[in-house]
């Protein structure tokens, strides 16, 4: 089970996982696969299609990315609509500048309440989620 699905099994009722955009430079497909990802949000399949990017990272390339919205029965036309809009784009552009204030560098870079997480194991959340939980205490 995937590192994250365990945190929320381990915290359900206390714990929310918000994904933010930060595609890197150099990697030319980072920003095309962000946007697909959103338009798929736009169709309620993030998830599933943020997965599936991931399973393939480092092999991204327009066909794959039309192959995963096949794979979840995403609507092409508003699929292809939704990843090319302004509303997308200024997502992501939002996203950097959130990132880039924060001193993000690379992905995966993880906060909790604002804390940048370095142990980035099941303990580590944990010593640093139950921190958290203690301060509302």
């Amino acid at each position: 089970m995937p590192l994250l699905e365990q945190v929320l099994e381990k915290y359900p009722r206390d714990v929310r996982i918000v994904e933010l955009n930060f595609p890197l430079n150099n990697h030319k497909m980072a920003r095309p696969a962000a946007a697909a990802a959103l338009a798929a949000w736009k169709q309620g399949k993030f998830w599933e299609f943020h997965d599936r990017l991931f399973q393939d990272y480092d092999r991204i390339t327009e066909s794959l990315i039309d192959g995963i919205a096949g794979e979840l029965s995403l609507d092409p036309a508003r699929f292809q609509r939704d990843r090319n809009s302004q509303a997308i784009n200024d997502l992501i552009n939002r996203d950097l500048r959130q990132g880039q204030q924060l001193g993000v560098r690379g992905t995966p870079t993880i906060f909790v309440n604002g804390r940048r997480l370095s142990n980035r194991s099941l303990t580590g959340f944990s010593q640093m989620i139950d921190q958290e939980l203690a301060k509302g205490k």
